[in-house]
């Protein structure tokens, strides 16, 4: 039974769960290393959440007997070379929902592909030579997080109810 391709799913979104709410006691937590403990735990939610779209599209190509089944991307099975193989209901929604910027699975992926992006720093043109080298900042200013707890948690909601449906197709068949 543990070998079964709907376990790693199912504890990808468990996993999610527990750095949401590693993270919603980080934003509450006064201590030193708040802001550092907040960072870790949206990214490990949000390597769990993809961990967990993943296990999903192994479930899928399992059931359809795919031969990408164990790739090592979700990418590799959202595209359309696979559906061009098999016409698959499931993996055709998915992959229209990471071709529109502004769902929640596009984001997702785009997400986690700023993950291994490195930092870029901003670039200002200077315009008047006038102006100093040194420009002061504010420090107190805190930067807004690329990740909400809430948005996290609305991906998780979403995805797990993505899971749930194409589960109950899949069954039904």
């Amino acid at each position: 039974m543990t070998q079964e391709l709907y376990t790693r799913t199912n504890q990808k979104l468990f996993f999610a769960g527990l750095a949401l709410e590693s993270m919603a006691k980080a934003e509450q937590s006064r201590a030193m290393n708040a802001q550092g403990l907040i960072q870790a735990e949206r990214e490990s939610a949000l390597f769990h959440l993809y961990g967990a779209l993943l296990g999903l599209c192994h479930e899928i190509a399992g059931f359809y007997r795919l031969p990408q089944a164990n790739a090592a991307r979700a990418e590799l099975l959202l595209n359309d070379e696979v559906l061009q193989s098999v016409a698959i209901p499931e993996m055709a929604e998915m992959l229209e929902l990471t071709r529109q910027s502004e769902t929640w699975l596009a984001q997702l992926l785009a997400a986690y592909a700023d993950l291994f992006r490195p930092p870029v720093a901003k670039k200002a043109p200077k315009t008047d030579v006038t102006q100093p080298l040194i420009q002061a900042i504010n420090l107190d200013q805190a930067e807004t997080p690329a990740l909400s707890h809430e948005e996290l948690e609305r991906w998780r909601s979403s995805l797990k109810d993505l899971v749930r449906r194409f589960r109950d197709a899949l069954s039904e068949c």
